[in-house]
């Protein structure tokens, strides 16, 4: 069982930078594949980015690639995604989750479907 807590939302002109954390209980926690998603008011939640247990890989969703960069501290139980020059369409309540599956393909790990656990969300909002 894990549980998952995120902070670090909030008001942001455009162009601007936030940090996510998401904070893991559970001793296994390093042992899970662990992503982030948005949700904007009246869309499906969409895949943000993803990483595995060992922080070896990480994958990106194409609108934020280049902007947004998501890590693991194991140590700490906690996982992060720093996200830079931030844009009105990045508006959203944003969602961590894990998943205790691993060794799967990117494709496996940008499904909503795929993970078991989901923290409460954080909204970020960013003004033009």
């Amino acid at each position: 069982q894990v549980q998952l807590v995120e902070s670090g939302g909030g008001l942001v002109q455009a162009g601007g930078s936030l940090r996510l954390s998401c904070a893991a209980s559970g001793r296994t926690f390093n042992m899970y594949t662990m992503g982030w998603f948005r949700q904007a008011p009246g869309k499906e939640r969409d895949f943000v980015a993803a990483i595995p247990w060992s922080g070896s890989s990480t994958w990106y969703a194409d609108s934020v690639k280049g902007r947004f960069s998501i890590s693991r501290d194991n140590a700490k139980n906690t996982m992060y995604l720093q996200m830079n020059s931030l844009k009105p369409e990045d508006t959203a309540v944003y969602y961590c989750a894990a998943t205790p599956s691993i060794g799967y393909s990117v494709s496996t790990y940008r499904r909503v479907t795929e993970y078991d656990y989901w923290g409460q969300g954080t909204q970020v909002t960013v003004s033009s």
